[in-house]
Order: structure tokens, then C-alpha cells, then sequence
């Protein structure tokens, strides 16, 4: 193949400023042979990194507090963060990183499980520029990407010519294919075409001292070639040489010849039987050695069609001794869970609709087969299950099931990728933990490896449920390491020496997938032999002669009871708090502990978290960075001034309190309570202007309806409404909300004299007339009285005008929301305790009688018959089981987000369903106005690019006559605001409705 590459340019004297930040670096005291530790001058770095390239660069300890850590056990600052913009500017970087003499680490999506994405150096984050597609080749089944290129990104691009790349882990929504390469990652798929390595093709590489090349499959001819070549490029393919024929028998011998062989350098790829392909060698190698600018990667065909065979048996064992039998039958992919992992999720409300879709069984093979016809994918599932109950030699399965509806499909397929979701803090269970979750063995002994596994971990008083590729030998579990005391720390290293014994009996590795890093590192020794890891030495030395990639990980790891993010030395600050936090054992701290890393809440569609990080695709704006930056916060460690943290506030600035994260992620970060806890605390008397202009919209709305006519005029004539807007703080770009000429409660109390509307006898109701549509909207409140009337319920109002809690909660005044609720369980007393449902329009308000309400009053009964009984409009009427006219069509639908998290669509999309109306929901994520956040000045222009991400474009594209539909006052207001269509309220169309039959 023709190679291209790079020399580097002259070195520089690297500079040095006693008088600057001078943070001396040695990982573990390791050097890689490259002579003392260097002492970078990082201001210095930093101010060389912002003069010489495009880029962003971060040294601030907001960026570096939320880059501290992986998805992993470890936590190390990063010296700095660096963002490129171009390859170009990438690998100027590293040259700049070079000349100082720090440490460097790129990173991907920052998921990596083993501790290979945290270090203390300089990272590079490739994932918020270079995350392109950049050329595809269906004759030659070849993609090329940017390391920043998510894998759903390539899968949807592939998509249409039937193409796909198997390696297709369970993070395939946000995952990077840098960092698959670096991790050498697989999935369920890659029974088809094997690892991300045996995927890749070619990649453009830079080395740390400068080297830019492509490497790849390299012929004999090609390789005496390059070895004549002066400089490092011919002292690299020289070492290449040496290498593959010192050591090319040990390779052949020691290698374990399993599918699923991560653990180590790929050096098996150098051999001449194998091609000599360098970017397969490279791959896998965690940024221990090479910076990855650019891959070429091979694709395979998509089966259009599937069908999926389920097998049940009576352990997860006998699920371990089969597996590998149904490989040899053609199958796209085999994977094992057990009943555990599906008791776990029972205990965590997890997937309940999808669930009861498996029959019971102590142990589940799921065998998928594929097709070019649904017909074709049913006969090759069919055909494997009569194989396997006339041939299959051992225990029998219970059961067997095909399952051809693909939407039952997938509902299984996400059941098996919520194993992590399953298995992290489960409640009332010790925490769990990786560490040891990717061991590999040969797939014909997976079963009793699995005895002899769960035989370890009853010996150090473990359990865990297992699941993962079984096909391919593959194990994945979380363990419940105690991580925080000596005992527990020497336990889990006992247990860790106990299983490189087991998977070196059983012909396995330590990692199927998951790499090395520092957690299995120092294990290779053990598991390869001297003979191998010093052939793993001289390769990492070879490309990395000062030992500045990502040190102290994989090769010459450091050991994996150091840089422990809890550890013996871990005390917590304990603060007190508002909230009560009861899933976390009444601490914040614990709380503040709950992201697991796994990233997904950096999914680029489809997704309803986290809609910050969709627009901006800066870690700071996800879910994760923000809970990272608050475990810095609660540890003491590079964030220090608690809750006057601005590093904390930066991170929070632009969470939406969307509440997505409560239900989206995966082990539920309730990032909306940690951000208003932290709101409380951080002001004091003085709070910026927009916090008291929309927290208090109670107190001026009902100052309002005293003379609505002024408020309006003020309000909506210029100059006198935009001086009012900048006097608040709010946006002048956005219209104000008009008051009403007569709110919903003043005209109630007109029609019906303040008593009730409906029959006397009818069931009783109380209507919550909440802020928002009490004073802007009165009519959708009209709506939803009559629509009660109608059905025969006696509909009340509350005796007292109910405060407005949500905005105050928003903006974290939540002594003063305390206050308010206090009042309103006060007033409500009577009503709550005959259990008389109270309804509310507007879905944020009542979920904060379901959501923060019980979370402020943990001990207050009344707070929780409240909580009770408070429905949504649309909730009373499903569980009413109410009839309904059904006139039919078609709906745009779009989802308040609290009703998405807290409170459940479901009733609504059964009333819809009543009505006979097909409902399509243009996008699961936020509108982008979010109560106040679209509001205040400096974040209107995000608020509405959250809402041009999908849902306003599929408003415009809509036709002029089509039924718009949105619950929330927000999203009608950010629909109206972005498109000048005002969508209907459910309330609304059934009034209609109902009024029309």
C-alpha cells in the first residue's frame, strides 16, 4: 500500500517558569525509559496551545474537574483540556504538548470502564469538532471518519446502502470510533466481523515526538522499504521488524486463540500471515502510543430483515454451555443475560413494559439470524431451533420463542443493553462497581467458567448478575467491591488475582472489550509471560520512547488500588440540604456520587437527555459533566469552595431542569433537584434580576389581574416593555405572555357563584387553576371544566388561590417554595384527606405535587396523600375509563417534558388512541423554553436552538390545517414564539370535540 507520512519539525527548547504553575508529572514514579520526570511549565503550555492552533483550550478547573474521570473506578486532574478544531490543529497539539513535555491523553467519548480516559496529563477530546462521516464506498464496503465520529452516525449513513460496522457496542448511540479503536470495543454483532481491530482498515497516526503516517496492511516489499527510510519512520518500521521476528513464535504460541482477545497489544496483526497491518496493531492500544487523526474502517452487509430466537433455560450456566453451538449455526449475534439482571430491574422500575415479554426462565440465550426477507430470517431461526431440540447434547431448554415483530425485537434488545442501567445502584444493595465486568474465555468453555466464577465470587462473599456476548466467551457484570475501607480494597485485589488465574485456565483474557487501562494493566505479566510483555515493552517504547502516552496505563500499568476516585482517604462533605434525597440514603453526597460515566446523556437524536449537551456537544453541558463537576464539589478535590463553587454554577447554567435525566439516564441522576439544591445555597440575598422577575410570576401575575388592561399595556407597548424586559433580565427577543382580560378562577366564580360546576351529585373534582393557564391561557382551564361537566363530575375550585411553587423551585428558592407548600397542604387539608382528586393542566405544576413535594415534606402524611391525589387532566379521564367521541386523524404531538419524567404519557397517548387520532412526536428532548430558561436574556438564543433541533422545523413542515398538540404552557409558548402557530391543548380538542357530537 503507499504510505504517507510526516517528519516532524526541529525541536525546541522546552521552557520552563519557576515562577508559573510548574506541576511536576511521573506516573507512579514510571518514566517508559524515557529519564526523570519532566517538570511542565503549564501556564506556558496553555498560553503556547491558544497562540498556536484552532482550538479551544481549557485550563480552568471547571473542565478540568468534569475531564477527572472515565466510566471507570479512577479519577486523575487532567493538566489541561484541549478541543481541535481541524486534524491539523490536533496534531499541532500534540507537537506543542511534546516541546513542554507533558503527558497526553486523547480521548473519546470518555466511557472507557478500565481507567484508560482519565490520566493526568494534557486531553485531547476530539468528540466536539471532529465527529464527521467523512467519505463512504459502498462498491469497496469502506468508510472514512474523524476519531470524533459517533457510531450511530456511521450506522445511519451505511444504512441505505445495507451496509453496517459490526462492532457495535451497547454505547453505540454516543460512543466515539476513536475510541472503539482504542479500546478495540465489540458488541453484540461482532460475532459477523469481529473486533473494532479486525474492522479497521487503515488510520492516519501521529506520533508524540511528531511522527505523521498511514499505516496499514504492509507487504514484504513495502516493509523493506519503509525500513530503509532515514529518521523515526525507518527506526519505527524497523522496530516492526525486530519485533514480529524475535518474538513471532511466542506470538503464534502464547496468543489465546479466542474471538474476543483485547487485552495486550495486537501484536499478532504484525505477523506476515496476517498482513503486517500496523493500524490493526495500533488499534486497542488505549492512547498508549499513537494519536488517531483519521481511520479508514471496513463495512458489512446489513441483513434488511431479522428474526430473533429466545432460548430458556434453567441457569445461566447451561445458557454459557450452549452458546457457542448456536455461533457454528449461522447466527448475527449471541448473547446471555440471567434472572438476576432481571430481578434488579424489577427492584428498579425498569422497563416494566418490556419485561414481561420473556418467560420466565433462570437464564435467557437471545440468537439472532438475519435475511434479505423477514421470510428468510424466520426459516434460519427456525431451523436453529429445531437443531438445538433435536441435537443439542446436554440440559435442554425450557422453552423456545421466535419473535419476528420488530418492535418486540427491540423491546428485548433493550432489556440486554440495560445491564448496566440493571446492575448500578440498585437499592438496598451494596454499590456496584467495574473492574473485573469484560472477562473473555474460549466460547466452548463458557459454562464452566461461569460455575467456577460464581464459585470465586461466593468465596469473597460477591454476587452479581451475569450477562454479555456469550457467544463469543464473553462475560459483563458490575461486582459489589467495597472500595472504601482496607479490608475491602485487599479483598478486591484478592479477587482480582483469583480471576487472571481462572480466565488464564480457561484460555481467556482479562478484557472482550473493555481494554485494560489501570484496572487490569498490571495483570498482562501474569496472564502473557515475561517472554510476551517484554515484547509489549519494546513496542510501546517504539512509538512512544518517552513514555508520555497515556502513561501508567495497559502496558506497565499502575496498580489498580492507586488513583482511586473513593478510596481509604474518601470523606465526603455532608451538607445539609432541602431535598431529602431517599434514594440516596438521605445523603448528597451519595447523590453527587451516582453518575456511573457511561455517557448517555451524549446521544446526538433521539434522545430526551440531555438537551444542553445535543446543542452545544460540550461534556460541560451534559448530564455527566455537571454530575462530575458536583462529586469534585462534594470530594474536596479540585473544586474547593463548595457551594459558592462558580465552576459548579458554570456547569448548571444551561441544564433546562427538563428532568430528562431522572428517567432517561441510566442509573436516574436527578440533575434538576442537584441543580436547584445548589441554586439555594450558592445566592444569598442578591440573585441575579431574571430570578426575581420570573421566580416571583406568581406574585406579578396576580398583581396583574387586578388591572390586566395596564399590566398589558406596559407590558406589550414599546419602549415601556422592553425597559421592563432588561429591568428583569428577560429576553427582547420573545413577546411577553398578554394577560388575560379575566382570569379562569374570577370568571368560575362569576358563572358559578365560587361553589361548583356539574351535577351535585356528580364524583367530586377539584381543578387546580394553575399560573400559567389561570392567567394567560384561561380558556384551556374552561375547556377542561367543561370536558368534566360533560362527563358528569362535580368540579370544584380550591378555596384559596394556590401559589405558583414550579418557578420558585427553578430558580432554587426553595425556602420560600417550602413556605408555599406548607401553605397549600394547610389549605388543602380537608380535600386531601377524603382523597378528592385534584387535577392540574399544566404538567409542571403537578409534578411538583408528585415529584419535589414528597422530596421537601419526607415525613408530612398530608404531603403525601397529596401527592396522591394529584392527576393530570388527562389521567383522571384514563383511569376513569371515561367514553369518548372518536373522530379520528392524524396529531403532531409534543410531550411536556416533566409529564415525559415524572408523571408518564401514557394516559395521554390512551385518550388519543380513544379518540381514534394518530400522534406523531417529532422529538423526545425539550422544547428549548423550559418555564424561565427561555426567558432570561443571555439564554434565549439556546432556547431556541434546542427547539429548532427538531420540533419547530416539524411545525413549519406541518400543513396550515394539521392539529397541533402540546400539554405545557412552555412548549405552546416556544411553538407560538418559533412559528406563529399556537398548538391546542388536550383539554381544548376534547371540549371541541364533545362539543361537535
Amino acid at each position: 500500500m503507499a504510505i504517507k507520512y510526516h517528519q516532524p519539525p526541529s525541536s525546541r527548547q522546552i521552557r520552563r517558569s519557576p515562577t508559573r504553575d510548574v506541576v511536576p508529572y511521573s506516573p507512579n514514579g514510571r518514566t517508559h525509559g524515557s529519564g526523570p520526570a519532566i517538570e511542565a511549565d503549564i501556564d506556558a503550555l496553555c498560553r503556547d496551545l491558544r497562540d498556536g492552533i484552532d482550538a479551544i483550550v481549557h485550563q480552568d478547573e471547571t473542565r478540568r474537574a468534569i475531564y477527572s474521570t472515565d466510566g471507570s473506578n479512577y479519577r486523575q486532574v487532567p493538566l489541561a483540556v484541549v478541543i481541535p478544531r481541524t486534524k491539523e490543529a490536533a496534531a499541532e497539539a500534540v507537537r506543542i504538548a511534546h516541546r513542554h513535555g507533558a503527558p497526553l491523553l486523547t480521548r473519546g467519548a470518555g466511557t472507557s470502564l478500565a481507567g484508560q480516559g482519565c490520566n493526568a496529563a494534557v486531553v485531547l477530546d476530539f468528540s466536539n469538532e471532529l465527529h464527521y462521516v467523512l467519505d463512504i464506498d459502498p462498491a469497496a464496503r469502506l468508510a472514512r471518519v474523524e476519531p470524533g465520529c459517533v457510531l450511530d452516525r456511521l450506522q445511519d449513513q451505511a444504512k441505505p446502502h445495507d451496509l453496517f460496522f459490526c462492532a457495535d457496542p451497547s454505547t453505540h448511540s454516543h460512543c466515539s470510533i476513536g475510541g472503539m479503536i482504542g479500546n478495540n470495543s465489540c458488541g453484540i454483532h461482532s460475532v459477523m466481523g469481529g473486533r473494532t481491530s479486525d474492522n479497521v482498515q487503515s488510520m492516519e497516526v501521529l506520533t508524540y515526538d511528531g511522527v505523521r503516517l498511514t499505516v496499514g496492511p504492509t507487504s514484504d516489499k513495502d516493509l523493506e522499504r519503509l525500513c530503509r527510510e532515514e529518521g523515526r519512520v525507518g527506526e519505527i518500521y524497523r522496530g516492526i521488524r525486530e519485533i514480529r521476528d524475535e518474538y513471532g513464535d511466542d506470538i503464534r504460541r502464547l496468543f489465546p486463540k479466542i474471538p474476543r482477545r483485547v487485552s495486550g497489544y495486537n501484536l499478532d496483526d504484525l505477523l506476515p500471515e496476517n498482513g503486517c497491518n500496523v493500524a490493526r496493531a495500533l488499534a486497542g492500544s488505549e492512547g498508549t502510543l499513537v494519536t488517531f487523526l483519521e481511520a479508514e474502517v471496513n463495512l458489512i452487509h446489513r441483513p434488511p430483515n431479522r428474526s430473533l430466537l429466545v432460548l430458556g433455560y434453567g441457569t445461566v450456566f447451561d445458557c454459557g454451555d450452549h452458546a457457542a453451538e448456536m455461533v457454528g449455526r449461522g447466527a448475527m449475534g449471541v448473547e446471555g443475560l440471567d434472572s438476576l439482571l432481571m430481578e434488579y430491574m424489577k427492584v428498579k422500575h425498569l422497563h416494566p413494559e418490556h419485561r414481561p415479554i420473556l418467560p420466565a426462565a433462570g437464564g435467557w440465550l437471545l440468537v439472532e439470524f438475519g435475511g434479505d426477507t423477514q421470510e428468510e430470517a424466520d426459516r434460519r431461526a427456525q431451523e436453529a431451533c429445531e437443531d438445538v431440540l433435536a441435537h443439542s447434547k446436554g440440559t435442554k431448554p425450557t422453552f423456545t420463542k421466535i419473535y419476528s415483530d420488530p418492535g418486540e425485537q427491540e423491546a428485548i434488545w433493550t432489556l440486554r443493553e440495560s445491564g448496566l442501567a440493571a446492575t448500578a445502584w440498585v437499592s438496598f444493595n451494596p454499590d456496584t462497581w467495574p473492574g473485573w465486568e469484560d472477562t473473555a474465555v474460549e466460547p466452548e468453555r463458557l459454562g464452566d467458567y461461569l460455575r467456577e466464577f460464581q464459585a470465586l465470587m461466593d468465596r469473597h462473599r460477591y454476587d452479581a448478575a451475569l450477562y454479555g456476548h456469550f457467544g463469543q466467551g464473553l462475560v459483563h457484570c458490575r461486582l459489589p467491591f467495597d472500595l472504601y475501607t482496607k479490608h475491602g480494597i485487599d479483598t478486591f485485589l484478592s479477587f482480582s488475582e483469583g480471576v487472571v488465574a481462572l480466565v488464564k485456565k480457561y484460555g481467556g483474557v482479562m478484557s472482550g472489550e473493555h481494554g485494560d487501562g489501570q484496572a487490569r494493566g498490571g495483570y498482562l505479566e501474569e496472564l502473557y509471560g515475561p517472554r510476551l510483555m517484554e515484547a509489549f515493552r519494546k513496542f510501546k517504547t517504539l512509538w512512544d520512547p518517552q513514555g508520555k502516552m497515556n502513561p501508567g496505563k495497559a502496558v506497565d500499568a499502575m496498580p489498580p488500588n492507586e488513583n482511586l476516585r473513593l478510596g481509604t482517604e474518601f470523606q465526603p462533605w455532608e451538607p445539609d440540604t432541602y431535598f431529602d434525597y431517599a434514594e440516596d440514603q438521605g445523603s448528597f453526597s451519595r447523590a453527587a456520587t451516582r453518575c456511573v460515566g457511561v455517557g448517555k446523556c451524549r446521544r446526538e437524536d433521539n434522545a430526551f437527555m440531555c438537551p444542553s449537551y445535543q446543542v452545544s456537544r460540550n461534556e460541560k453541558d451534559s448530564t455527566r459533566g455537571r454530575a462530575r463537576a458536583l462529586f469534585e464539589m462534594i470530594h474536596g478535590g479540585i473544586i474547593k469552595d463548595r457551594w459558592k463553587s462558580k465552576a459548579v454554577k458554570e456547569t448548571l447554567d444551561l441544564c433546562l431542569s427538563c428532568k430528562g435525566c431522572l428517567t432517561d439516564c441510566p442509573v436516574n441522576v436527578d440533575m434538576a433537584t442537584y441543580k436547584s439544591e445548589f441554586l439555594a445555597h450558592h445566592y444569598g440575598l442578591i440573585r441575579p434580576r431574571a430570578h426575581y422577575a420570573m421566580g416571583f410570576i406568581g406574585t406579578w401575575s396576580r398583581l396583574a389581574s387586578i388591572a390586566p388592561g395596564v399590566a398589558n399595556f406596559f407590558g406589550q407597548t414599546k419602549p415601556f416593555s422592553t425597559l421592563l424586559q432588561k429591568i428583569g433580565g428577560i429576553t427582547t427577543e420573545r413577546s411577553v405572555p398578554r394577560f388575560a382580560k379575566e382570569t379562569f378562577r374570577q370568571r368560575f366564580r362569576r358563572e358559578h357563584g365560587g361553589r361548583f360546576a356539574g351535577p351535585e351529585d356528580g364524583k367530586r373534582v377539584l381543578i387546580f387553576p394553575d399560573i400559567y393557564n389561570d392567567h394567560f391561557f384561561p380558556g384551556t382551564l374552561w375547556a377542561a371544566k367543561n370536558v368534566l361537566v360533560r362527563l358528569g363530575y362535580r368540579v370544584e375550585l380550591p378555596k384559596r388561590r394556590l401559589p405558583a411553587v414550579r418557578p420558585l423551585i427553578h430558580f432554587g428558592m426553595l425556602n420560600r417554595a417550602q413556605r408555599q407548600l406548607h401553605a397549600v397542604i394547610r389549605d388543602l387539608k380537608e380535600e386531601i384527606r377524603l382523597g378528592i382528586p385534584i387535577v392540574g393542566l399544566e404538567p409542571s405544576t403537578v409534578s411538583v405535587y408528585r415529584d419535589e413535594l414528597v422530596k421537601l415534606f419526607p415525613h408530612d402524611l398530608d404531603a403525601k396523600r397529596l401527592a396522591k391525589c394529584s392527576f393530570l387532566f388527562t389521567e383522571l379521564l384514563a383511569n376513569d375509563d371515561v367514553e369518548l367521541p372518536r373522530p379520528g386523524g392524524k396529531a403532531l404531538l409534543h410531550g411536556h417534558c416533566h409529564q415525559k419524567a415524572s408523571l408518564g404519557m401514557d394516559s395521554l397517548h390512551r385518550l388519543l388512541d380513544q379518540l381514534g387520532i394518530e400522534a406523531t412526536e417529532p422529538e423526545p428532548s425539550c422544547c428549548g423554553l423550559a418555564g424561565a430558561f427561555g426567558f432570561e436574556a443571555e439564554k434565549h438564543d439556546f432556547s431556541m436552538q434546542v427547539g429548532e433541533r427538531h420540533l419547530l422545523p416539524s411545525v413549519r413542515e406541518s400543513p396550515e390545517d394539521a392539529l397541533l398538540l402540546a400539554d405545557g404552557f412552555s412548549c405552546r409558548k416556544q411553538i407560538l414564539d418559533g412559528t406563529g402557530r399556537r398548538p391546542l391543548h388536550i383539554a381544548e380538542l376534547l371540549d371541541e370535540v364533545m362539543s361537535a357530537a
